[in-house]
């Protein structure tokens, strides 16, 4: 069973609003923003959000692009251990979905 996921979106605002708006999401769920640069972000989130323990830590990779007048995000959301590698076997089933719908729902709130 694949732990990864892979999504697309496209938002009709500029590329540096909606990274902008993807930065306000790592905060807004208490994530780390691990890299951020030239339209790509890196981000980490602790077992725990917002006093829901989730029970796995998720890392997600976003490269938001220019698409003629809006933006692209892909989005990669994967499982990872304490130190930071990326779990093959062993993760809780619904925990990288959990992060990557509310991730999601706080970047298109920042957009609206």
């Amino acid at each position: 069973m694949p732990y990864t996921i892979n999504e697309q979106k496209q938002y009709a605002q500029p590329s540096d609003k909606v990274l902008q708006a993807a930065l306000g999401a790592v905060e807004g769920l208490q994530g780390k923003v691990l890299n951020s640069s030239n339209g790509h972000l890196e981000a980490k989130f602790d077992k725990k959000i917002h006093g829901k323990v989730l029970g796995d830590r998720t890392q997600l990779k976003v490269t938001i692009r220019d698409d003629g007048p809006g933006a692209t995000v892909d989005l990669e959301a994967f499982p990872v251990d304490p130190v930071g590698r990326k779990l093959q076997f062993g993760a809780r089933k619904g925990v990288t979905r959990t992060v990557v719908n509310w991730y999601w729902a706080h970047l298109e709130h920042r957009l609206e």
